[in-house]
C-alpha cells in the first residue's frame, strides 16, 4: 500500500483563500485605526499648543513673539502645523501663504489661527483658533481661518 504524506493542492488553495479573506478584512481595518490614532495625536498636540499660547499670553499680555519651533512640539507623521496671527490671515485656504507668524515683528499678537494639515487625503485636516473654534475636514481646501466649510465636523 502506498502512503503519501503531505497536503493536496485543493487543501492548500482553501487555506490560501481563507488567508486572503482575513487579510482583505484586517488590512483596511488597521489602516482606519492608524488614521484615527494619528488624528487623535494631532488633536492632542494642537490642544497642547493652545495651552502654550495661553501661557505665553499670560506672561507677555500678547501672543506676539510666540515661536512654535522653540516649544518642542512635534507633529505626528503625515501632519504639519501652521500657526498664524489671526489679524493678518485672510479667509483663503490654508497653504496659500497668507498670514504672518506670531513671531513676526509686525504681527498684532491679539489672536491666532492654528492649522493641522495632513498629507494623507483620507485623514482629517484640523483648525483651531484663539476664539474657541475647533473643526476638522477631510478636504484641506475647505479649512480656512473662519471655519472648515462644507463637510466640516466639530472636535
Amino acid at each position: 500500500m502506498n502512503k503519501n504524506d503531505g497536503f493536496t493542492l485543493i487543501e492548500l488553495m482553501v487555506v490560501l483563500i481563507i488567508i486572503a479573506i482575513i487579510a482583505a478584512i484586517a488590512i483596511p481595518s488597521y489602516q482606519s485605526y492608524a488614521r484615527r490614532a494619528l488624528a487623535a495625536q494631532m488633536q492632542q498636540e494642537m490642544q497642547r499648543i493652545s495651552v502654550l499660547l495661553e501661557r505665553h499670553k499670560a506672561r507677555n499680555f500678547s501672543y506676539k513673539g510666540f515661536d512654535l519651533s522653540t516649544q518642542g512640539v512635534v507633529a505626528p507623521r503625515t501632519y504639519s502645523f501652521d500657526l498664524k496671527d489671526a489679524a493678518t490671515t485672510t479667509t483663503a485656504a490654508k497653504g496659500s501663504g497668507n498670514g504672518k507668524l506670531l513671531s513676526a515683528t509686525d504681527a498684532s499678537g491679539r489672536s491666532w489661527v492654528l492649522y493641522g494639515i495632513t498629507s494623507d487625503a483620507q485623514n482629517y485636516n484640523f483648525l483651531m483658533t484663539s476664539t474657541g473654534l475647533r473643526c476638522k475636514n477631510k478636504t484641506a481646501a475647505n479649512v480656512v481661518s473662519t471655519g472648515c466649510g462644507t463637510g466640516e465636523e466639530p472636535w
